[in-house]
């Protein structure tokens, strides 16, 4: 028998790296060592609208811009579908108080190569610090000329880490290879960063602000963090500093980041996220007129980055969620501890005689 898997959101990368994932559990299934799982892919993503694809499903598999609010997940449960597989490390899109009163299993993807993510917060800092984006477009039109493409080095500057928890840790370790000072500001300190003297922790993020020349962030969206960069901590921030973002794009409030750019404070913003960015990212909008009007202005300043939510995009990250969901699965199916469980209690799911069976 069969457990049947809906999964949204899906790119060919998806069907790529999950296919082959499950793959390797369907010939253990065949050999009666475990669960056949069936996966079916959607390209749409999951909504009130599309919430009746998920029909015979036990499991639902879903990304960042899934939404997973009360209504989806009541007309999930009436499905029949008892799991929700984040592929993924947030889970603010997921309502998890609704979810665990319909005992819901809940698991997410706490952790994929976080150095993926760190490498490319630091790539993006140092394409706007060196202008190097502008210098590639120079160059293709003959053009070698340097003036406007001044930057300044790293070594010696001060960079304020917020948050430190895997991806933040592995950011500030390549920050101290440049030879960065490095401030983190994160109300759970690490003992790794305490450990590795990778840097000092500043008790408010003000303090930390007004002494950074590079700012990144690297902390989950949540009420406390929902637009952490906004009028107020803009204006803390120091004369001319870069702002990174590639966690979520709550954490920044657009608008005031524009009105920080056009006042000359602001030095740069480099994101690979936006609070907006559900229903535009990860689909070809490139014949379409874009009616985000703040993400367009962004996107005419000569010293703004965007990129389209993609620094955890590697082979080794692409592996770990597929192996990790599929471990969270079997973990939900065997009714084993899932050590990735967001909710506290759920609805068993176990298998007798090699045949799921629901209690």
């Amino acid at each position: 028998m069969s457990i049947k898997v809906a999964v949204f959101s899906t790119k060919p990368y998806d069907k790529q790296y999950l296919a082959a994932a499950f793959a390797v559990e369907r010939e253990k299934s065949h050999a009666g060592d475990g669960a056949v799982f069936d996966l079916v892919f959607h390209d749409f993503a999951l909504n009130l609208d599309t919430v009746a694809l998920a029909r015979g499903a036990i499991a639902v598999c879903v990304f960042v811009n899934d939404v997973l609010n009360a209504p989806v997940l009541e007309a999930l449960h009436a499905e029949g579908v008892r799991a929700v597989l984040l592929r993924c490390a947030g889970f603010n899109h997921v309502d998890l108080v609704k979810a665990e009163n319909l005992g819901f299993f809940v698991a997410n993807v706490p952790s994929y190569s976080p150095e993926a993510v760190a490498e490319f917060s630091v790539a993006l800092l140092q394409t706007l610090n060196r202008r190097t984006h502008r210098a590639y477009n120079r160059v293709r039109e003959g053009n070698f000329t340097l003036d406007g493409l001044l930057g300044t080095t790293l070594h010696g500057k001060t960079v304020g880490v917020v948050g430190t928890g895997r991806i933040g840790l592995a950011a500030a370790r390549i920050f101290k290879g440049y030879g960065c000072r490095i401030l983190a500001f994160d109300p759970y300190k690490s003992d790794d960063f305490l450990a590795e003297k990778l840097g000092e922790y500043e008790d408010d993020l003000d303090t930390l602000l007004s002494q950074c020349d590079f700012v990144s962030l690297h902390c989950p969206l949540t009420k406390s963090t929902h637009h952490i960069i906004n009028e107020h901590t803009l204006a803390k921030m120091k004369p001319g500093a870069i702002l990174v973002n590639t966690s979520r794009g709550g954490l920044i409030s657009t608008r005031p980041v524009i009105a920080a750019l056009k006042s000359r404070h602001l030095g740069g913003v480099a994101l690979d996220v936006y609070e907006g960015e559900s229903g535009l990212f990860y689909n070809d909008h490139s014949g379409d007129i874009i009616e985000d009007d703040e993400l367009m202005r962004l996107m005419t300043f000569p010293n703004v980055i965007v990129c389209g939510h993609q620094a955890f995009f590697t082979v080794e990250a692409l592996n770990e969620i597929a192996s990790v969901t599929l471990q969270n699965l079997a973990d939900f199916v065997l009714s084993h501890p899932c050590p990735n469980s967001l909710v506290r209690s759920h609805k068993l799911f176990v298998r007798r005689d090699s045949y799921p069976v629901r209690i």
